[in-house]
């Protein structure tokens, strides 16, 4: 069967608004066209969507998992229609995605001194999309840290950042020059498995509060500098990876040369750490890569070889 794109987005106004005559207004047609239209949209699928009664209307199992998916198709719709339409208009252009932390301005300004008349674009990632909008088309090239799927993504290894312990500065071990993991032994950590989060402003604020601590990259600790926190090295703890990506069928044109571009600039020796905020971390300046030992235990416990870092391939 084809999917009716507009009967998908009748169906997701009312699965956010839960009310048929609230979802109509927001669409702006009538109450009686919105349920012909669900209706005929179920009777398509073969399967209720909704369980309706005179208080509520609310989501089937089959309804959930459609409300789940949606957003995926119609991003993948709306970017497709963009970039039809900017082929059309002659116009070329570059979305280049980033995790928190990590910068790629130099990156871009050295691909725009090359490539002048195409328009970039910056995606900032929030912690849980890490590769999905490479796969949904709202990017073509991130720069990302692991771990996540690299399946069908071609990704070019960059470094490793430190990771270090955020903690409230009214916290025991604050006052402490460094850690080790077993220092952190019983301490509520404020990660996907505990706590989930929409933003990394919120987790800050939960740590500085006192619901516990997180242990984040060196380069976030950098970004997110505050007086009530305070960010310690574990020095056991390992490094992070880090990396280029970009889906393996859209390696070429812009996108290769930015892979290239970006590479040379992004990468850089241990010890010529890139300029920094100033942070200083138990003697670490936020920007400094991992010391060579934990680089090399972490190639050791994840089978990466040093060969691995110098390819650009």
């Amino acid at each position: 069967m084809d999917l009716d794109l507009r009967k998908l987005r009748y169906f997701l106004a009312v699965a956010e608004h839960r009310h048929f005559g609230r979802a109509a207004q927001a669409l702006f047609i009538a109450q009686p066209v919105l349920s012909r239209q669900i209706r005929a949209f179920e009777q398509e699928l073969g399967c209720a969507l909704f369980t309706r009664s005179t208080r509520s209307v609310e989501l089937t199992p089959a309804g959930q998992r459609l409300y789940d998916e949606a957003p995926r198709i119609t991003t993948v719709v709306d970017t497709a229609l963009r970039r039809v339409h900017e082929a059309g208009r002659g116009e070329q252009r570059l979305v280049v995605a980033f995790s928190p932390g990590l910068h790629v301005a130099d990156a871009i300004r050295a691909f725009t001194a090359r490539h002048p008349h195409v328009a970039i674009d910056v995606f900032p990632l929030r912690w849980w999309e890490r590769d999905a909008p490479l796969r949904d088309g709202r990017a073509h090239v991130g720069y990302l840290r692991h771990p996540f799927d690299d399946t069908g993504l071609r990704t070019v290894p960059i470094g490793h950042e430190t990771k270090v312990a955020c903690l409230p500065v009214t916290h025991p071990l604050a006052g402490r020059p460094a850690l080790t993991s077993a220092d952190l032994d019983g301490e509520p950590v404020l990660d996907v498995r505990t706590r989930r989060t929409s933003s990394l402003e919120e987790k800050f604020e939960l740590i500085a509060s006192g619901q516990g601590i997180a242990l984040v990259p060196l380069s976030i600790a950098g970004s997110y500098s505050r007086p009530d926190l305070v960010y310690l090295t574990v020095t056991d703890a390992l490094p992070v990876g880090t990396c280029l990506a970009a889906p393996e069928g859209n390696c070429t044109g812009l996108v290769r040369d930015f892979l290239d571009l970006a590479t040379a600039m992004l990468r850089r020796p241990a010890d010529a750490p890139e300029p920094s905020s100033g942070l200083r971390v138990a003697g670490v300046v936020a920007g400094e890569v991992a010391p060579p030992q934990a680089q090399e235990q972490h190639r050791h416990d994840t089978g990466e070889t040093a060969a691995d870092d110098r390819d650009s391939g």
